[in-house]
């Protein structure tokens, strides 16, 4: 069988490549040695720094997400839901306003 020296990255989709993220650095580096001037290193490195951009964004919505789940699953009152909603919005309005 061949291939395999970085976990089969090359089939990586979406659905998985989140898992991946140590497979992208050492892609990255590898292709770093090969040519240190290499867009395909430069690139391989932005796909890291979207999933890191795509983490921090999940993670920030998580509190809203369970708040409308919560609700539309009858678990939470409208009034939970929205005020997840409104500390959210609140938290963004001040990220917003940073320099």
């Amino acid at each position: 069988m061949s291939g395999g020296s970085y976990n089969y990255l090359c089939w990586a989709d979406l659905g998985d490549i989140g898992s991946k993220q140590a497979d992208l650095e050492a892609m990255a580096a590898r292709l770093d040695g090969i040519n240190p001037d290499s867009h395909a290193a430069t690139d391989t490195r932005e796909v890291l720094a979207i999933l890191a951009a795509l983490d921090f964004a999940i993670r920030r919505l998580s509190d809203v997400w369970k708040a409308v789940e919560w609700r539309d699953s009858y678990d939470y009152a409208d009034d939970q839901m929205m005020e997840a909603i409104t500390e959210y919005e609140a938290q963004r309005a001040a990220e917003d306003s940073e320099p």
